[in-house]
C-alpha cells in the first residue's frame, strides 16, 4: 500500500520562520495528498474458526468435547484433562491472515500458554506467549499467516485442567473482502406456516394440493408447517414437492384431528409414481382410525405418530412401490396391502398386516419375527448406526433446528423422553432462496454458517462445498439443486458430521461426472465417533428435461451414514432414452465402513450400485434396472449378460447385505437376460441375507439371483427368486 512521502520537519530557528516552514509542508502536503489515488480499504476480519475442525491433546469427558470451543454457543465448553501441558487446534480449512484471537476462559484457564500458527500442520511459529494469563474473556491482537491456529495451555491457573467456553480465531483470507452474511431472517414466500387460530387453512391446504397434485415434473416446491397445538378437521392431501411438518420438538407437539394423505387418484388409482414428497413430526388421530399414505420412492414419512393405524396402498388397492418410515410410532396395524417392498427403521408399530416382496424392518418395535421368504419380513432386532434427520422447530417464538444425536444398536423412536441432540438457533443458517448464487452458498459456509435451503430451485455454477466440520445442510420442501456445465452439484470434505439432508439434485444438460460427492478422493479420516449422514438426498438423471451424469453419488469418507436415498436415472418424463439421460452408475462407494439404510438406485445404464470399500452394509435395497436397454449388446458386461444391480468388488473382503431385490422390465428387448441381479466375491466375510430377483410379466428374465446362485425367473407369472443366505 503507497501512501505520501515521509517529509522530515526541519528544526525551527525561530518562531516566525517554523510557522512558515510549517504552513509550506502543509501546503505541500495537501497537494501531494490530491494526486495520490487512495488505498484500497482492507477487509474487515471475519471469524474463520467458528463450526471448523478442531481437535485436541485431552477431552475431560463426553460431555466437554473439542467441538464445543468453536460451535459459537457460550453455554457449550471444552475442557482437558487435569495435567500440562494440553493444546486446542482449529483448522480454518485455507491459509489466512490472522489478526486476533478471542479466548473465553471457564473458570478453569490458562496462567501460562502460547497461541502458535502453522501452514502445514508441521512447521510452527509462536503469534503470543504469556505467563500471566488473567482468564475471563481475552482479546489478543496477532499477526501472522495461518491455517491452523494452536493454543498449547503450559500451566494451569487451577487444580483442574483448561476449559474454554470458545476459542475464536479472527482474520481474512482470499476469499474475503464481500460483506459479512446475516444469519436466520424469514424463510420465504413458499414455506406456509399455520397456527390453530389461522383461518383457512383447509382450504390453503387445498390449493396447494390443487397446484401440485398431478405436478410431476413441476417447478413448485412447498413446505407447510405448522406450530404445535391441536388442529381440528384436517384432511392435508400431499402432492408433489410439498412437505408437511409440525414445529415442536415431539410429534406429540403439534396433533391433527385429522389426516396427512397420499392417494393416487391423478393416476387412476396406480400409486407406482407418488414421489418426492414427505410427512414428519406430526401427530395424526385419523377420522376413519386409519391413515392413508399411499406412495413409492422419495416420500419419506419421518417422525410421525398415528394413533391408529397406516394404510400403505391407494383406494383400490392398486400398484404400489415401496417407501420408507422411520422414528415414528404407529399405534394400531401398518398395512402395506399392494406394496411390493418397504423399509422401516427404528420405530415401532402395533402390528404389521401382510408382505408382498420384501418388508425390511431394523430397531421397531412391534415388528414381524423373521420369516423370509413366506411371509418374505427381513427383521433386525437393531439398527447399528443411526442418526435422525434435523429438524426445524419452534423454541417459543424463535426458530431452531435440532440435530438429533448419533445411537448405536438403536431400537424404537428416538423421541421417547427428552429429546437427545443439538439445538442451533436459525441465526447461525444462512437461509438460502432461489436466485443465491453457489458462490454465495459457498462464502456463508467459509463464514461459519449452516445452510437452510428455502423451497424452490437452485442452479449452481460451482460445486457447493461443505468442508467445514458439522455443517447441517437441510431443505425444505424438496429444495433442488441443479449444476450448470457439469459441476458436481454437491461436494462434501473429509471431515466429521456432516448433515446433508432434504435435498433433491437434478442433473443438468451438459454431463456431470458426479453429482453428490461426499469425501474427496482418497479420503482416509476416520469418523466413526461422528459420521456424516445422507438423509433423504435424492438424484435425478432426466424426467424434469434433458440431463447426464457419470455418477449418481460417490461415498469416498469413510463411515458415511446413507440414510434414505433414491437416485433415479428417468424411465418416463422428459430428456428421457439409453443415450438423452446416460448415466452410467447410481452410487458408488469407495469409503470404509460405510452403512446404507433404505438404499433405493434404478434404471442406471450400467451398474446400479458398486461397492469398493470395506466392511460395508446394506440394509434394505430395492432396485428395477433400465427398462429401456435396447438389446442384449447394449448391457452386455464382458462375458457377463448384464451389469448386475449390486456389485461388490472382487477385492472387498467384508461385506453385509439384508433385504435387497432387484427387478426387470426390459419392455424395448423382452429376449435380454441378466446373469445375475447381484455379484460379489466368494468369501467368508461377504454375506447376504434375504436376496430376490423378479421379472415383471417375463420382460427380460434373471438366470440367478447372486453369481452362479439362485433359480432364474420364468415366464410371465412375476414371481420372485429368492436366496435365504450367500453364501
Amino acid at each position: 500500500m503507497f501512501g505520501p512521502p515521509l517529509l522530515r520537519r526541519p528544526a525551527p530557528s525561530s518562531g516566525r520562520r517554523r510557522a512558515g516552514v510549517l504552513a509550506a509542508v502543509a501546503g505541500l502536503l495537501v497537494s501531494l495528498l490530491a494526486l495520490t489515488p487512495p488505498a484500497p480499504a482492507a477487509a474487515a476480519p471475519s471469524l474463520l474458526s467458528q463450526g471448523r475442525p478442531v481437535t485436541v491433546s485431552s477431552q475431560e469427558g463426553a460431555g466437554t468435547p473439542a467441538g464445543a470451543a468453536v460451535d459459537g454457543d457460550n453455554g457449550t465448553r471444552w475442557s482437558s484433562a487435569f495435567s500440562d501441558p494440553q493444546w486446542i487446534k482449529v483448522d480454518l480449512g485455507t491459509t489466512a491472515a490472522v489478526s486476533r484471537i478471542a479466548l473465553r476462559w471457564e473458570a478453569a484457564y490458562a496462567k501460562s500458554y502460547r497461541i502458535e500458527f502453522s501452514t502445514d500442520d508441521s512447521t510452527w511459529s509462536t503469534a503470543y506467549s504469556t505467563t500471566a494469563g488473567p482468564g475471563g474473556d481475552e482479546t489478543l491482537n496477532v499477526s501472522g499467516q495461518a491455517r491452523y491456529v494452536r493454543l498449547t495451555g503450559t500451566a494451569r491457573a487451577t487444580q483442574y485442567g483448561y476449559s474454554l467456553w470458545e476459542f475464536q480465531v479472527f482474520g481474512t483470507t482470499g476469499d474475503d473482502g464481500g460483506p459479512q452474511l446475516p444469519g436466520g431472517g424469514d424463510l420465504g414466500p413458499n414455506v406456509l406456516v399455520f397456527d390453530p387460530s389461522t383461518p383457512g387453512i383447509q382450504a390453503k391446504v387445498d390449493e396447494i394440493f390443487e397446484k401440485q397434485e398431478s405436478a410431476q415434473f413441476g417447478t413448485g416446491r412447498y413446505a407447510l408447517l405448522f406450530k404445535p397445538g391441536t388442529y381440528d378437521d384436517i384432511n392435508a392431501q400431499i402432492g408433489f414437492y410439498t412437505s408437511i411438518a409440525g414445529l415442536g420438538l415431539k410429534p406429540d407437539d403439534t396433533t391433527f384431528n385429522g389426516d396427512v394423505t397420499v392417494d393416487a387418484g391423478w393416476f387412476n388409482g396406480n400409486a407406482t409414481q407418488n414421489f418426492w414428497r414427505s410427512a414428519e413430526n406430526l401427530a395424526l388421530n385419523p377420522v376413519s382410525g386409519t391413515d392413508r399414505w399411499a406412495v413409492s420412492q422419495a416420500a419419506p414419512f419421518r417422525r410421525m405418530h398415528v394413533r391408529g393405524g397406516l394404510n400403505l396402498a391407494p383406494n383400490g388397492y392398486g400398484w404400489a412401490s415401496g417407501g420408507y418410515i422411520a422414528d415414528s410410532r404407529i399405534d394400531g396395524q401398518v398395512g402395506p396391502y399392494s406394496q411390493q417392498q418397504w423399509y422401516t427403521r427404528d420405530s415401532s408399530v402395533g402390528s404389521w398386516g401382510n408382505g408382498v416382496w420384501n418388508m425390511t424392518f431394523s430397531g421397531v418395535e412391534g415388528a414381524p419375527a423373521q420369516s423370509f421368504p413366506a411371509p418374505p419380513y427381513t427383521t433386525l432386532d437393531t439398527t447399528p448406526v443411526s442418526r435422525e434427520k434435523p429438524f426445524l422447530y419452534l423454541d417459543g417464538n424463535d426458530y431452531k433446528v435440532f440435530v438429533p444425536a448419533k445411537r448405536t444398536n438403536a431400537r424404537g423412536v428416538s423421541w421417547d423422553g427428552t429429546p437427545q441432540g443439538e439445538s442451533i438457533p436459525l441465526s447461525r443458517f444462512y437461509v438460502v432462496k432461489p436466485g443465491a448464487s453457489a458462490a454465495t452458498i459457498n462464502a456463508a459456509v467459509r463464514q461459519g454458517l449452516h445452510l437452510l435451503f428455502t423451497p424452490g430451485i437452485y442452479h449452481v455454477d460451482r460445486p457447493i462445498d461443505i468442508d467445514r466440520a458439522d455443517t447441517v445442510v437441510l431443505g425444505l420442501g424438496l429444495a433442488t439443486i441443479i449444476p450448470d456445465n457439469g459441476v458436481t452439484a454437491i461436494r462434501v470434505g473429509d471431515v466429521d458430521g456432516v448433515k446433508l439432508a432434504g435435498l433433491l439434485v437434478d442433473a443438468g444438460p451438459q454431463n456431470s461426472e458426479v453429482l453428490v460427492q461426499v469425501g474427496p478422493p482418497g479420503a482416509s479420516a476416520s469418523h466413526a465417533a461422528n459420521p456424516t449422514s445422507v438423509q433423504d438426498v435424492f438424484v435425478r438423471v432426466g424426467g424434469a428435461g434433458a440431463g447426464k451424469a457419470t455418477t449418481g453419488m460417490v461415498i469416498n469418507s469413510d463411515d458415511t451414514i446413507v440414510d434414505h436415498t433414491w437416485l433415479w436415472r428417468a424411465d418416463h418424463g422428459e430428456g428421457v432414452g439409453w443415450e438423452t439421460n446416460r448415466a452410467d452408475y447410481g452410487l458408488q462407494v469407495n469409503g470404509d465402513n460405510v452403512l446404507a439404510t433404505g438404499l433405493f438406485v434404478e434404471h442406471f445404464n450400467k451398474y446400479d450400485v458398486r461397492w469398493s470399500g470395506e466392511n460395508g452394509r446394506t440394509i434394505f435395497f430395492q432396485n428395477e434396472k433400465a427398462y429401456d436397454a435396447p438389446n442384449q449388446a447394449a448391457v452386455q458386461n464382458g462375458a457377463v449378460k448384464g451389469f448386475a444391480a449390486y456389485k461388490v468388488d472382487d477385492t472387498v473382503d467384508r461385506h453385509e447385505g439384508w433385504g435387497l431385490g432387484s427387478y426387470c422390465y426390459f419392455n424395448v428387448d423382452p429376449t435380454i437376460r441378466q446373469d445375475h441381479g447381484f455379484e460379489a466375491p466368494v468369501k467368508a466375510g461377504v454375506r447376504f441375507h434375504d436376496l430376490l430377483v423378479v421379472s415383471l410379466g417375463g420382460q427380460g428374465q434373471y438366470n440367478h439371483v447372486i453369481n452362479d446362485t439362485g433359480a432364474p425367473t420364468s415366464g410371465t407369472s412375476t414371481v420372485p427368486s429368492n436366496v435365504v443366505a450367500y453364501p
